[in-house]
């Protein structure tokens, strides 16, 4: 993993960018759920969705670790 991207010029933290695309997902995911009634077996909302996030978090930042075009180029 390298230490930082650069977007359009400027350098942002890797986990920073992970943060976002696991929101992206996350909001998706909570759709599906909410449609197919999951969150009416749920005792607390805001917490599951925390820990849905933690977890896609997470996800996405170890399968991160496997994209070739993210790997630092070898001098």
């Amino acid at each position: 993993m390298i230490g930082e991207l650069n977007i359009e010029g400027v350098f942002v933290a890797p986990l920073a960018v992970w943060a976002v695309v696991a929101f992206g997902v996350n909001q998706l995911l909570r759709q599906v759920l909410i449609r197919v009634g999951l969150y009416r077996m749920v005792w607390h909302p805001a917490l599951f969705d925390t820990a849905l996030f933690v977890i896609l978090w997470a996800l996405v930042a170890a399968l991160s670790a496997h994209l070739p075009f993210l790997q630092e180029p070898v001098r």
